[in-house]
């Protein structure tokens, strides 16, 4: 077996650390299958798996490798929920559809544990310890956020006082956070090379350096093109992120492309740990900045900034040292032993797109930035949905496929983070002002 080329994937701490792969061929004749999906990143080989599970005939058509993009460079997180805010998500569709919603997001990272402790699993390093979501503006929004998912949605979360995050989060920009006990982490690279090679033992084919050129979804058997060969086939999956722009540009058009920003520093021992007194994930915004992780080598993963074009990671390097030390002035002086970059696929209204289009036309998409568990969810729903006519994709049609606005979206996206990004670093002064100002006023009030 070989190594996959690290390269595919950013030069990645996860790269330099992956398990080996087997080399997987293109595709170059035609086959005839129950289900063709194109895409094997994480929500693609989910699909494929478990339709094959289920006796059915599945290809995977891949334009690189396994798990190049995304799905190989994420912080590793799995976690509960999805990218929009929970508050939006209730008025939406109300608090009966959201709490099944909120269900099934649950359902989709405990699909991922079971799965990473499969025996055949090598070097997914899962780490339980939980999520903790910590706010730099105060408690008042935290506490409000959390009474809802609990009592509205049915998550399970504890919400934690300043004084209790302060105890394992030793930074000064921290006030109170929601803990997430069922949150937990791995290596994601590791993980969708293990999933892919889970499919193929379940009989799924997997073709890699081979790009579908055109998908005919008409009549009962449909027809994807690839440069070199044809896959006639029942059911088409579209397991993709913006780069289905090639393919069918009506649905990478949904999708507002955004790039962050990945490094890992060396191994920091008993300074970090003296820092970060928490195992588990941690994030203090919605947004890129910042979330992290301690890794068991000491090293700390930390992801930050955000941009509609495609930056050197080196150039954000700095940038991202920069935040580590005014979060944590005690790590002050760290490097950066790795650093790459990866490209999500943000919906407007912040949900996957899951569902038929067309009669044997199914999309896996916008999973932004809560893709680990949502991949799997998705994954596994359409499987159903394929194989045995379940109905549960259903609870996503209320979000429907959206224009992102093209160049103009991008810009007003590019332009909204930086605003964010901006008033949550004001409100932070603001709130570290009015406590120190109640401090003085009466000595010992938190």
């Amino acid at each position: 077996m070989r190594a996959v080329n690290p390269n595919l994937y950013g030069a990645s701490w996860y790269g330099a650390t992956q398990i080996a792969a087997p080399p997987r061929d293109p595709l170059t004749t035609e086959l005839d299958v129950d289900v063709c999906v194109v895409g094997a990143g994480l929500a693609g080989l989910t699909v494929a798996r478990e339709v094959a599970r289920r006796g059915w005939s599945v290809v995977v058509l891949e334009s690189h490798s396994v798990a190049w993009n995304a799905s190989g460079r994420n912080t590793g997180f799995v976690l509960p929920g999805f990218a929009a805010d929970p508050e939006a998500l209730v008025r939406r569709v109300g608090r009966d559809h959201a709490r099944a919603l909120w269900a099934l997001s649950e359902a989709g990272a405990e699909y991922v544990r079971t799965a990473a402790q499969e025996p055949s699993m090598q070097g997914v390093a899962l780490t339980e310890g939980g999520w903790l979501h910590v706010s730099k503006t105060g408690d008042a929004a935290i506490r409000s956020e959390g009474a809802l998912l609990a009592n509205e949605l049915g998550a399970t979360v504890e919400s934690w006082p300043a004084e209790q995050v302060r105890d394992v989060l030793r930074s000064p920009l921290y006030f109170g956070g929601l803990y997430f006990p069922r949150g937990f982490s791995l290596h994601p690279l590791n993980y969708a090379l293990g999933l892919a090679a889970a499919a193929e033992a379940d009989g799924v084919r997997i073709f890699e350096g081979t790009t579908a050129v055109g998908v005919d979804p008409a009549g009962v058997r449909k027809r994807v093109d690839t440069q070199t060969a044809r896959v006639r086939a029942s059911h088409v999956v579209l397991a993709g992120n913006v780069h289905l722009g090639g393919l069918m540009p009506q649905f990478s058009g949904t999708l507002l492309p955004m790039f962050t920003y990945v490094i890992a520093t060396a191994p920091l021992g008993d300074q970090v740990r003296e820092a970060i007194r928490f195992s588990g994930a941690v994030s203090d915004s919605d947004l890129a900045d910042n979330h992290y992780r301690v890794l068991e080598d000491g090293r700390l993963i930390w992801l930050g900034r955000s941009t509609i074009w495609r930056g050197k990671p080196q150039r954000y390097v700095e940038r991202l040292l920069g935040q580590i030390a005014r979060t944590y002035p005690q790590l002050h002086g760290v490097k950066a032993e790795y650093a790459w970059t990866g490209t999500l696929g943000n919906t407007v209204h912040r949900m996957p797109q899951i569902g038929e289009i067309s009669p044997g036309l199914w999309l896996l998409s916008g999973f932004g930035g809560h893709g680990l568990n949502t991949t799997a969810m998705g994954g596994e729903i359409v499987a159903r949905a394929i194989v045995d006519g379940d109905r549960t994709w259903r609870l996503f049609t209320p979000f429907e496929l959206v224009w992102a606005g093209g160049p103009f979206g991008r810009a007003a996206q590019q332009v909204y983070y930086w605003s964010h990004r901006t008033n949550e670093l004001m409100g932070g002064r603001f709130a570290r002002q009015r406590e120190a100002q109640r401090r003085r006023v009466t000595p010992g009030a938190g």
